[in-house]
């Protein structure tokens, strides 16, 4: 963090993990490469057959009941956050933009505080402004953490 003037600039890193069925994989086309970022992190689904079972669920995406929808379509994470089977940090980012807008009018501050979505492609930035006009500004950077979600 540090301050400027009458604002405080917040940078974060959050890694991202893969939920339970899901793995990012670093296609190793790329791992010599500079590409842009999170346009070489596929996401493949796994069989959590064995794990749903103990726990008493039917649910896995690859052995889904439901086979007349095409598997990138059981997943939410495919259809929210990636093309293909690739994430997008774009979907990323607007993804976590909304959850933060939902989020804060749930929080016993809003009314004294007022948050505004900054435009950013590739992080996701808030400029937080009190009553008093102090701004802290908080631009969230995304890192994945690769392999399954059991590691």
């Amino acid at each position: 963090w540090s301050v400027h003037k009458h604002q405080i600039l917040y940078k974060l890193l959050v890694f991202l993990r893969p939920p339970p069925g899901h793995s990012f994989i670093l296609d190793e086309d790329s791992l010599w490469q500079q590409p842009e970022p999170c346009s070489d992190i596929r996401v493949e689904l796994e069989c959590t057959c064995s794990r749903e079972h103990l726990m008493g669920l039917n649910w896995c995406f690859l052995h889904s009941s439901d086979k007349k929808l095409p598997k990138d379509q059981r997943s939410p994470l495919l259809c929210t956050l990636c093309i293909g089977s690739y994430l997008e940090v774009e979907r990323i980012g607007s993804w976590v933009q909304h959850l933060v807008e939902a989020a804060w009018w749930r929080l016993p501050h809003w009314r004294q505080q007022r948050l505004r979505v900054q435009p950013c492609s590739r992080s996701c930035k808030f400029l937080v402004t009190s009553w008093y006009q102090r701004h802290s500004c908080i631009e969230l950077f995304f890192a994945l953490q690769q392999g399954s979600s059991d590691n």
